[in-house]
């Protein structure tokens, strides 16, 4: 429900996509890292260099994911972006097994495969709004690819380190990152509205610091498979929000991919507990 608020909050926000992107991992790295000094300093001091290495490339991946993604949004539709960009079921399928050595059970496949069925029945219909929205279906499979690099290297991660310093490290390079390419392209810090401040804000409490985070603590419990499928009822709660504050219709095609993707859901859940 809370990753589901993403693309609204990134639609209310009146600032290139780019910097919305920096802003989420920025003001989430700034709330969370007292408490993961407070609580982890000492995990912190003692790590090693190849794990601030791999949890910066992390952090890398995520700060590609919402760059492409977020910049998808002003392209196309809220419900194709968010589509697209949760393919990352499949491409986390491929990549599992190779990097972490753990074996996609056939109760998650097909939870995977349905899922993703699910999820290209409800944009189905946006495939064919022209070239802009081409490049927009573009960004958000660039930033789905992304995604599924940065949940494999966190499953890595979270199997020795504590969720505080995960995500503090993770979201602090990512922001690393993005704040760097703003700087570089020239891109404005300030001079917003209120309402882009508030926006700003929230995009980075609620699906950055709530959403992303409860998928991080799941990555220490379930396999990365499980938690891409987990991740496609955004599109369902993305949708609906849509709907609600941009008026963009929800037709009977996303009614029928979204059970599709609750099933899946619910396969997965079970494939996981009998691996």
């Amino acid at each position: 429900m809370a990753v589901s608020t993403g693309a609204i909050f990134a639609r209310l926000a009146d600032a290139p996509p780019l910097v919305t992107a920096a802003y989420r991992v920025g003001l989430a790295t700034v709330l969370i890292a007292p408490l993961a000094l407070a609580r982890a300093g000492s995990e912190l001091g003692r790590l090693r260099r190849g794990q601030w290495l791999l949890t910066a490339l992390a952090g890398l991946f995520l700060a590609l994911h919402f760059a492409t993604w977020i910049s998808s949004l002003f392209y196309t539709s809220v419900a194709n972006s968010v589509v697209l960009v949760n393919t990352n079921p499949l491409w986390v399928a491929l990549l599992t097994p190779l990097v972490t050595g753990e074996r996609i059970g056939p109760l998650t496949a097909a939870g995977i495969l349905i899922s993703v069925a699910g999820a290209v029945i409800i944009g189905a219909t946006d495939f064919h709004l022209g070239g802009q929205a081409l490049w927009g279906d573009a960004l958000a499979l660039a930033g789905s690819v992304c995604a599924a690099i940065y949940l494999v290297l966190g499953r890595i991660l979270r199997r020795h380190l504590s969720l505080l310093a995960y995500i503090a490290l993770c979201y602090g390079s990512a922001a690393v990152f993005l704040f760097a390419t703003v700087i570089a392209l020239d891109l404005p810090l300030t001079g917003f509205g209120t309402r882009t401040w508030a926006a700003l804000i929230a995009i980075a409490v609620v699906p950055q610091l709530i959403g992303h985070t409860s998928y991080n603590w799941a990555l220490k419990w379930f396999t990365p498979a499980m938690v891409a499928v987990s991740l496609l009822g955004e599109p369902i709660g993305a949708t609906i929000l849509a709907w609600i504050f941009f008026t963009e219709t929800v037709s009977a095609q996303t009614l029928l991919g979204g059970s599709l993707i609750l099933g899946a859901i619910f396969l997965a859940a079970r494939g996981e507990k009998k691996g």
